[in-house]
């Protein structure tokens, strides 16, 4: 018995091997042309904000009335905010996303779950959404398919998804690639509740309300008062010229 055991785990093990073998040579390739044009700005925008790059942790925060990224690292004991990546294109409305099709950028708090280095949308982050506070709300409401897929990529169309741009979906993608992306958090919300106050719409369910002041309380970790003056125009020539 222990023989059809050891060939299934060597079989198994194969497999891993196989897949990697598929995929790593394509991240390996897209990092060896993207990184160093990527990393040279990155790299700028951290001396700017006086921060050490690479950094052990990063928070993505995207902010739908804004159609912004903010990137901030932990740095000496507390977040520090390097820079704000514009977003070009965000279908849908304020309001988390429900289910398949509606076209709604997810809220809440997100991981990345995978890199992809074939995206047709040049390169792409997959979020874990559904997560599992997505799963349980959609349950006790009988919503079977919550929707799937949601990606932060390059490009500048979407639908439900937030496309950054190439440019700035390199640098996004290389500084998750180089930290590894378990060390990078995204938080998305409808507004930015720094500066307004926490309320759902009228019609919403009750855990959306819920879902805002967890999403409130988490932005008090990254106050605005603590963000730097951009290095845009220097920084973009640094892009452009790479």
């Amino acid at each position: 018995m222990r023989l059809p055991l050891l060939l299934l785990l060597l079989w198994n093990s194969l497999v891993l091997a196989e897949v990697s073998a598929i995929i790593d040579p394509d991240l390996k390739r897209v990092l060896e042309r993207y990184a160093p044009a990527a990393e040279a700005v990155l790299e700028k925008r951290f001396h700017h904000a006086g921060v050490e790059y690479p950094p052990q942790r990063v928070q993505f925060i995207a902010l739908k009335d804004r159609r912004i990224v903010e990137l901030w690292v932990f740095s000496d004991t507390q977040w520090k905010h390097i820079h704000d990546y514009p977003v070009l294109a965000a279908s849908g409305v304020s309001g988390p996303k429900l289910r398949e099709g509606d076209r709604q950028v997810p809220e809440g708090f997100y991981r990345i779950e995978a890199l992809n280095p074939n995206s047709a949308f040049h390169l792409s982050m997959k979020l874990d959404y559904p997560n599992t506070f997505d799963w349980a709300n959609a349950s006790v409401e009988g919503r079977m398919q919550p929707g799937s897929n949601i990606f932060i990529h390059g490009s500048t169309w979407s639908a439900g998804c937030l496309a950054m741009g190439n440019r700035g979906i390199e640098e996004l993608f290389v500084l998750a690639a180089r930290i590894g992306m378990e060390q990078a958090g995204v938080l998305i919300a409808s507004w930015d509740f720094r500066q307004h106050s926490v309320a759902a719409k009228q019609d919403s369910a009750p855990w959306v309300g819920e879902l805002y002041r967890y999403l409130a309380a988490r932005l008090e970790q990254f106050p605005l008062a603590a963000k730097v003056v951009p290095c845009n125009s220097e920084c973009d020539r640094l892009a452009a010229v790479h």
